[in-house]
């Protein structure tokens, strides 16, 4: 029996209900990770190390997916909460279309500024090449990156969260294959070419297959079709959604910070070894921000429906799902730093030595980064874009540069991973702040 919004939530049904969110998010993560170890396995240390210094900027132009998607399926989902079912597919049809426009806007952009942004970050020689040629066969594909974006938390607002797993695994075995391909059979030269090649196609076809589904008739609770322009209701997604904006823009431009520090206290090692980190945190982060994301539609159509005894009962169950992932995670972050390192960069000792030492320090951070991610999420599901850009705005910019410039002048190296858990447990304390102080406007305590 399907799940709807408008049910009852246990913790059973909460977990089934957002499961498929989450294990959308990590098999994303998970082919992201594959990604990176044929790179550094088979193209090298330098070719690894350019994705991971031209990546963030990379990630600033798929942001347009991810405020009309989070900001918008808000909206949709407080707008079925109210009853008004063509109106909320006029809505989303309308985030669709303006989100591919923009992404076709943005690849042009991102093609001509990639050298010069390579060279700002401190690339050079083979460093550079690598980096802009890996960024400009991605950014080809943009429009349907934003698309794969945009797609993720509507398939949960669809009541149809199994398709969004469906869609991500079909993207991720497309990569994988041609990882293997590619990667593995061209030239020594042209290694790093075919892994862009291999991630921009499983990014045509996220973004393909849910245009696909909901532009035809389906059983879901939303399709594409006509859609009127509203330039308010656009500056409200995107307001709603500014904290999706701000939270990936500002890890982009702390992780170029970071890797400007990293370059300054360990060299292209200690930006190979961020990547690691990256790679394997990407995982483990998925489940909160799966969650989250599964999450929000929920709390978006119970205020919509003003079921304040719901509200209330979501956010107490999520505190506690939250807080068990939390332990979990460390736990085996732990464990796992060693063997997880030797997968990407077992060939190099040195690197290896500062991988691990440096994930075990970062992997405290996850104690603190569910209850941020939740927080943020929790009011934009709320439609209060302004709180959720706040928490995310401090979260992923202030707090986190703050760290990153101060903490390594006093513990080296080292402080570039404290940073990291000093930003999160920041972060997790405003999100409780605003939680409580909150909590008479909304009612969900």
């Amino acid at each position: 029996m399907r799940i709807q919004l408008s049910d009852h939530f246990t913790y059973g049904k909460l977990i089934k209900f957002t499961l498929p969110t989450m294990a959308m998010m990590i098999v994303s993560s998970v082919y992201g990770v594959v990604d990176g170890l044929f790179v550094s396995n088979f193209a090298g240390k330098t070719p690894f190390a350019a994705i991971n210094l031209i990546m963030p900027y990379i990630m600033i132009f798929s942001t347009i997916g991810f405020i009309f998607g989070t900001g918008g399926s808000a909206i949709v989902a407080k707008t079925m909460g109210e009853r008004r079912k063509d109106k909320a597919n006029n809505y989303f049809s309308l985030f669709v279309y303006v989100s591919f426009a923009l992404g076709v806007l943005f690849a042009v952009l991102g093609i001509v500024c990639a050298r010069p942004i390579a060279v700002l970050l401190g690339a050079e020689g083979n460093l550079l090449k690598d980096a802009v040629w890996y960024a400009r066969i991605i950014l080809l594909v943009l429009p349907f990156n934003t698309l794969q974006f945009l797609f993720q938390p509507f398939f949960s607002t669809a009541e149809k969260p199994q398709l969004g797993l469906v869609t991500t695994i079909s993207s991720g075995v497309m990569n994988i294959v041609l990882d293997a391909v590619l990667v593995l059979l061209l030239p020594q030269e042209y290694k790093l070419a075919g892994a862009g090649v291999a991630t921009a196609m499983s990014q045509v076809v996220g973004g393909t297959i849910p245009l696909i589904y909901f532009g035809r008739e389906n059983n879901s609770i939303l399709r594409i079709g006509k859609a009127t322009f509203d330039g308010k209701i656009i500056i409200k997604a995107t307001t709603n959604g500014s904290s999706e904006f701000m939270t990936n823009v500002s890890m982009s431009v702390v992780g170029m910070l970071y890797n400007i520090q990293l370059i300054k206290y360990a060299g292209e090692n200690g930006v190979a070894a961020y990547g690691v980190m990256m790679y394997v945190s990407m995982i483990f982060s998925a489940m909160f921000i799966g969650y989250s994301m599964g999450t929000a539609p929920v709390i978006g159509y119970h205020y919509g429906a003003n079921n304040h005894k719901e509200l209330k009962g979501l956010l107490r169950r999520s505190v506690v799902i939250i807080g068990g992932l939390a332990v979990g995670m460390l736990i085996a972050s732990e464990v796992l730093a060693v063997p997880l390192t030797n997968l990407f960069v077992g060939y190099d000792d040195e690197l290896m030595d500062i991988t691990v030492s440096g994930f075990r320090i970062f992997a405290v951070s996850f104690l603190f980064m569910g209850y941020a991610i939740y927080g943020s999420c929790f009011f934009t599901a709320l439609n209060d874009g302004l709180t959720s850009a706040i928490i995310s705005f401090l979260r992923t910019l202030v707090f986190q540069v703050a760290a990153v410039l101060l903490l390594p002048m006093i513990f080296g190296v080292d402080g570039i991973w404290y940073s990291i858990i000093v930003a999160e447990f920041m972060a997790m304390a405003l999100s409780a702040f605003f939680i409580v102080v909150k909590r008479k406007k909304y009612q969900y305590m």
